[in-house]
């Protein structure tokens, strides 16, 4: 007979190879919008066990980068399964601020192709064998925060979406009336790039259609406020905020315990 020490001995290593050994998967993989190839990185813990929910982060108007990559890095860490997603397309990702302008002009203007760029990337979140299929949101930062707003108005089968320091004017309010989700806008107090006039067409949009939607707003923030690399300077508009920063990333784990009852 095997002595109990011994097992439990074995059972304490077999634990703590676990532990030891568990860490991030990640990959960078291609995917399809028609015949457009997108470039995503999806990131999961594997010390969970079993299905969990998927989470698909949307990029600033730079394209998928480091940045979206972290955040995505972040979730994974909690638990889900992280698509940073690409709307602009493999090998597309702007340096110059007006390169960058002129690209997310392309999908500001038009919002059907940015609404297929972003259920594509839902499409490949909802195949990765570890997700709840029932338990997909999407959260975007500044241009990417404007991209999950119009995925809502798509009517996209998704529990919620969340959008930092995004725009939220849209060519087409009438379209709130099919939004699925749950709407989570965490925004700038004193973003310029959002003005008073956006934020007052876009509470009637969603009043109108009876969407389930909050605004949160963060004093002395401006726009790009969750991100280090936009600097340190309000004056320029954009900025970072710590503060903000972290209490809007709060925000947003309080609303998904909330859209994912099944998920703690």
């Amino acid at each position: 007979m095997i002595p109990k020490i011994f097992l439990l001995t074995l059972l304490l290593l077999a634990t703590s190879t676990k532990y030891i050994y568990a860490e991030l998967q990640s990959q960078v993989i291609d995917y399809m919008d028609g015949d457009t190839v997108l470039e995503g990185y999806i990131v999961y813990d594997d010390n969970f066990n079993g299905k969990r929910p998927g989470i698909m982060v949307v990029h600033e108007w730079t394209g998928l980068g480091p940045y979206e990559k972290m955040r995505a890095d972040q979730l994974a860490k909690l638990g889900y399964v992280a698509l940073a997603a690409d709307i602009y397309g493999k090998g597309i990702r702007p340096n110059a601020r007006e390169e960058a302008s002129k690209q997310a002009g392309i999908y500001r203007n038009n919002r059907q192709l940015m609404r297929n760029r972003a259920k594509a990337g839902i499409v490949q979140l909802k195949k990765h064998p570890l997700v709840n299929n029932k338990d997909v949101a999407a959260i975007g930062y500044c241009f990417g925060g404007g991209v999950v707003l119009e995925l809502a108005r798509s009517g996209a089968d998704v529990q919620g979406v969340v959008s930092f320091h995004g725009n939220l004017d849209t060519p087409h309010p009438e379209d709130a009336r099919t939004i699925k989700a749950k709407v989570l806008v965490l925004h700038g107090a004193d973003d310029p790039h959002v003005p008073s006039e956006q934020i007052n067409s876009f509470k009637k949009e969603m009043g109108s259609a009876g969407v389930d939607w909050q605004i949160i707003s963060y004093q002395n923030a401006v726009h790009s406020f969750t991100n280090p690399s936009s600097g340190n300077d309000p004056s320029k508009g954009a900025t970072y905020n710590e503060k903000a920063d972290k209490q809007s990333w709060s925000d947003m784990l309080t609303f998904f315990r909330k859209i994912f009852l099944n998920f703690s």
